[in-house]
């Protein structure tokens, strides 16, 4: 599984992930710092990678596109310190991996967890 980090996520979860078995990029790594949301998202499909973000504009995106793909984490956390993000997705893994295979928008919260598959 590929991960796409957008700016708004620290590199050192890439790096935990990485540790850990998964490829990932960091937009800010491949000149994409400033693309927009919409062109992140094509190069998240394009490359089958699945985005994590704080930003809820992806959920937006891709609720409204039709697409099954790319799936997207965000991260709605009071503790943003990646070994919180890490210990959250980590913790959740076993009730979000198919989805995220098949393609869904999953919301991680301080309780909640909310998974929207696609398309929606």
């Amino acid at each position: 599984m590929k991960f796409l980090l957008n700016m708004n996520v620290p590199r050192s979860l890439g790096i935990k992930l990485m540790q850990n078995g998964y490829e990932y990029r960091h937009v800010g790594d491949i000149g994409m710092f400033r693309s927009d949301d919409i062109n992140i998202v094509q190069i998240a499909k394009e490359n089958r990678e699945i985005i994590i973000t704080h930003d809820l504009d992806y959920g937006n995106i891709l609720a409204f596109s039709g697409d099954s793909s790319p799936s997207v984490i965000i991260f709605r956390l009071r503790n943003s310190n990646p070994d919180n993000l890490f210990y959250r997705m980590i913790t959740e893994w076993d009730e979000i991996e198919n989805h995220l295979l098949k393609g869904a928008i999953i919301i991680i919260e301080d309780s909640t967890l909310r998974i929207r598959d696609l398309p929606i």
